[in-house]
């Protein structure tokens, strides 16, 4: 459902990175548990056009057999072409990004050999509070990158070092991404608004629109936003289904945020 997929354990920086490069907001805090949905936000690039990334939840071992919400974390990793593995180097924590590395791309192997082959870039994340010549942590990344033959980039999502300079890599590597045939529904299925129209609801919570229900599980399962191709077609969707209506008549404004199923988008009209 995004370009860009953020890969990590809790409290490596994802959600940092995602605010101060989109307009999203996610939740940040320095906790040990993750979120338990993504957060989408897009990309405004120097060119004009943009890109979709998504801060996937921590993936835990066994996420692949199900442990926790491990295979609907996955099935959203699946949907994103090119993923950022952010890995904690400043040492605060006391994990080893070497393991934590491992750990994940076992699980996604475990779910996916095609998943496991995504092309991925190692995202070293908090060198604003380490020595870079001395930090054994980030000594240790820099040989893991070596060693898969992946690229690195050292960043601080915090202060901003480094960022540009990723997103410009990622901008000009997307170009080069194939990007997988979009699911027309209408060739796959048979699709009868009135038999899905009492199958979805709406309900406001502190200016949050939570919109669920079989009939947005099954939009929201078969389509991928990966461009404006895909986010017109998911919005020509909403609209013939009423839910876009409902949504305005229940006061809907542009920024505010919409979940659907279990994606959190921001409303633009």
């Amino acid at each position: 459902m995004a370009d860009v997929g953020l890969l990590g354990f809790p409290n490596v920086g994802k959600s940092t990175f995602l605010a101060s490069v989109t307009s999203a907001k996610p939740k940040i805090a320095n906790y040990h548990f993750t979120t338990i949905v993504p957060n989408l936000g897009v990309v405004k690039t120097k060119n004009g056009d943009g890109f979709v990334i998504a801060d996937i939840p921590g993936i835990i071992e066994g996420a692949s057999e199900g442990v926790g919400l491990g295979i609907q974390f996955l099935r959203h990793v699946e949907r994103t072409r090119l993923l950022l593995h952010f890995l904690d180097v400043s040492g605060q924590e006391g994990r080893n990004p070497v393991e934590d590395f491992e750990a994940i791309n076992k699980e996604l192997k475990k779910y996916s050999e095609k998943l496991s082959k995504r092309k991925q870039i190692i995202v070293a994340n908090k060198i604003d509070v380490i020595d870079e010549t001395k930090s054994k942590e980030l000594k240790a990344v820099e040989k893991l990158a070596k060693e898969k033959g992946l690229e690195l980039f050292k960043i601080s999502a915090a202060t901003g070092q480094g960022v540009q300079e990723l997103i410009d890599y990622v901008t000009e590597t997307l170009k080069t991404l194939p990007k997988e045939e979009l699911i027309e529904i209408e060739d796959k299925m048979v699709y009868t608004l009135e038999d899905e129209k009492d199958n979805w609801t709406i309900k406001e919570e502190n200016g949050v629109f939570i919109v669920s229900g079989k009939a947005v599980q099954r939009l929201m399962g078969r389509i991928n936003i990966e461009d404006n191709e895909s986010m017109y077609y998911l919005q020509k969707c909403l609209k013939n289904m009423g839910i876009e209506d409902k949504l305005k008549e229940m006061g809907v404004c542009e920024g505010d945020t919409v979940i659907l199923d279990d994606w959190e988008l921001e409303w633009y009209d």
